[in-house]
């Protein structure tokens, strides 16, 4: 909990660490951090306030004596299945108490947790499923057919089902089960092997708790990357280096109150950005979880704000434009005046979405800045005043930075420059699962290579110029999408833009605008070239623009440019 932290705060700034001047009076400059398992945020808050509601699920209540005897639960049926200490267990759902029951609960037996995107292929589970060798999977009743149709080419042994009305009230429960179960695909014939997810808890209430030890120093989880770049991997976390980022954030955003913060859990928690801003965050500071379990489910995310009087709101930018762009939204048929506070990460953070959210909300949304090998936030934007337009902010208390030449990172680069971000913290993972030869590419001394290419100024903000493969070399200029992009999101009529560079005999490479348009635009892709002739140096401005539904997005609302980069080959 966060009153175990022992905060001391320098009076003389080192040369190389600008940032460090420009935090928040309240914001300590360095924080010596506890070591212990994430399962203490769970525990420590359910014996300081057993009758306090942990979470809330389509208006389902659940406090956390409650949330916590289930994973004990969870944790002593995985032991008494033959679960050791150490193995390894996924988690394949959407946002439910099922998914947080099982991850804490795989914790509590001492396993390591892989959190695996609900939206994934067959192809991409059973790679994934291949690589971690893991022999037990909680998985919604959706998805179950995937599991079994992957199963012989996986060391699968343990499989145990849930269905998402499990913890849905009453009448919510009887009216899916009538209306929509079946036509969604939610209802399943169970194997005679495998377990239901109810019957699974009974078998642990039953259960003698497991005999484990945990330590800081223990594997928690292995997060598989989204696979923007490549190939998917698996980012190896402690349970220290997760436990380390919940504890920068709390004092980040330091204007939390115990026990009455609601937190909207709309962000996928199969995603690392989730796990800390979220899950973890929350119930460390006795908040609410108000559990989304689709994100794209705008009256359900806009209900739930409303009703539930959602505080904190950590998210995508994706998600806030959806909301920016609802007409019920516009048309003020939803209060959103709760909101106080948006961490949002994943993507860049365009500044049309984020001054048309804080006005409709009147809460402040910054961008924060981050990866799932670094478990998750390094970078943000200060919570409660101004910052520079376009910023991802400053390191957060702990963290160290430097710019490196991106084809000589042995070069260090002055402020005003240009280079790849590298980055030191305590968050960082402990390698590449299965891959020595790639994590000794990006890992040196500690320092981790991020293939993000920025910009710090003197005062110490960051500036991501683009990502190390994203950046356009045209004609020898380099071009940064990210700067077109923010241009093109001024446009009245563009709801969505993502910029690619696609090969061109003359320049080496020229960018291309994939945009989507505003419901009811009618401006042609003609207009929007010569419009961004205007705007953009004569080097620099896209000659071709194309029109799209939507953009080909992960499961976290991260835009996939290798998709578009396909698309246009």
């Amino acid at each position: 909990m966060s009153e175990e932290i022992t905060e001391t705060v320098s009076t003389v700034q080192p040369a190389d660490m600008p940032w460090l001047n420009q935090y928040e009076s309240s914001v300590p400059h360095t924080i010596d951090l506890p070591e212990h398992p994430l399962t203490d945020f769970l525990e420590k808050s359910a014996a300081k306030a057993p009758n306090h509601v942990a979470m809330i699920f389509k208006g389902k209540a659940i406090t956390y004596a409650e949330l916590n005897a289930a994973a004990d639960n969870v944790a002593a049926a995985l032991h008494a299945t033959g679960f050791k200490q150490g193995d390894r267990a996924v988690v394949y759902m959407a946002n439910s108490p099922q998914s947080i029951i099982s991850y804490y609960g795989i914790l509590k037996a001492g396993g390591i947790v892989i959190a695996t995107n609900p939206l994934y292929t067959e192809r991409e589970l059973a790679h994934q499923l291949e690589d971690c060798g893991a022999e037990t999977i909680f998985v919604m009743s959706l998805f179950y057919q995937n599991v079994k149709n992957v199963q012989s080419r996986t060391n699968i042994k343990r499989i145990i089902v849930t269905n998402i009305k499990e913890y849905f009230p009453g009448h919510l429960k009887l009216l899916f089960t009538l209306l929509k179960e079946k036509k969604d695909g939610h209802r399943a014939t169970v194997a005679p092997e495998d377990m239901w997810f109810g019957d699974f808890l009974a078998l642990g209430a039953k259960a003698p708790a497991p005999k484990v030890t945990l330590s800081g120093d223990d594997v928690a989880l292995l997060q598989y990357t989204g696979g923007t770049t490549g190939l998917s991997k698996g980012a190896i976390a402690t349970h220290k280096a997760m436990a380390a980022n919940v504890y920068m954030m709390q004092k980040w955003m330091y204007k939390w109150k115990e026990r009455q913060e609601n937190i909207l859990v709309s962000i996928p928690l199969f995603h690392s950005y989730g796990m800390v801003t979220a899950m973890h965050f929350g119930l460390s500071i006795l908040a609410t979880l108000v559990i989304i379990p689709n994100p794209r489910d705008q009256k359900d995310v806009l209900t739930s704000i409303e009703k539930h009087k959602v505080t904190l709101f950590p998210g995508v930018p994706a998600m806030y434009n959806a909301i920016n762009n609802n007409p019920d939204v516009l048309a003020g048929k939803y209060d959103l005046g709760s909101v106080t506070s948006c961490l949002s990460g994943s993507a860049p953070l365009m500044r049309e979405t984020q001054m048309q959210f804080e006005k409709l909300t009147g809460g402040q949304l910054v961008e924060g800045y981050g990866m799932t090998e670094t478990h998750v936030a390094t970078h943000a934007n200060r919570m409660y005043v101004d910052n520079p337009e376009g910023s991802i902010g400053l390191p957060l208390p702990g963290v160290d930075c430097r710019v490196r030449d991106a084809a000589d990172p042995s070069v260090e680069l002055a402020a005003g420059q240009i280079g790849e971000l590298w980055v030191k913290t305590p968050t960082l993972m402990s390698g590449y699962w299965n891959l020595e030869e790639k994590t000794r590419e990006t890992m040196v001394d500690g320092w981790y290579a991020t293939g993000d290419i920025v910009e710090m100024n003197e005062d110490g903000f960051f500036f991501i110029r683009d990502r190390k493969k994203d950046m356009i070399l045209s004609g020898g200029y380099n071009i940064y999408p990210r700067e077109l992009e923010e241009v093109y999101m001024t446009h009245p009529d563009v709801l969505e833009v993502a910029v690619i560079g696609v090969p061109n005999e003359k320049r080496g490479e020229e960018p291309v605008a994939y945009i989507v348009r505003k419901p009811d635009a009618t401006i042609t892709e003609e207009q929007f070239i010569a419009w961004g002739k205007e705007q953009f140096a004569r080097y620099k401005y896209p000659r071709q623009v194309k029109f799209l539904d939507e953009l080909p997005k992960s499961g976290v609302g991260k835009v996939l440019k290798r998709e578009l980069r396909k698309a246009s080959d």
